[in-house]
């Protein structure tokens, strides 16, 4: 496994706990963040276990190969809709955080696969 590996999938997971970590605060614009783009707020706890569960995979993966691949797969999906979101709603100005995490995300599957 490549150090570019590592610290691009604990860079990565470091920035997913703390997304989730603003969704379970809950915050009027946190909250108002993501009702632009259609998620409602009962929503906010599943997106953000969702993304503790993708930091626990790439972390795990970095054990074992396959999970680290598998969850870098999964997480650039979800980033992939996240962006999809932003540009339905016309929601411009949020979206470079959503495609910073989609290429984090590919750049961890390459690398995992490349070492």
């Amino acid at each position: 496994m490549s150090l570019a590996s590592v610290i691009v999938s604990v860079l990565l997971a470091a920035l997913m706990a703390y997304a989730a970590a603003r969704k379970l605060s809950h915050r009027p614009e946190v909250v108002a963040s993501y009702a632009r783009v259609g998620v409602p707020e009962k929503r906010l706890n599943l997106l953000a276990l969702t993304l503790l569960a993708g930091a626990a995979g790439l972390l795990l993966g970095l054990l074992w190969a396959p999970l680290g691949i598998a969850a870098g797969i999964a997480i650039a999906v979800y980033f992939l809709v996240a962006i999809a979101a932003h540009v339905r709603s016309q929601d411009l100005e949020n979206a470079p955080t959503p495609i910073m995490m989609e290429f984090l995300a590919l750049a961890t599957v390459f690398l995992r696969i490349a070492s």
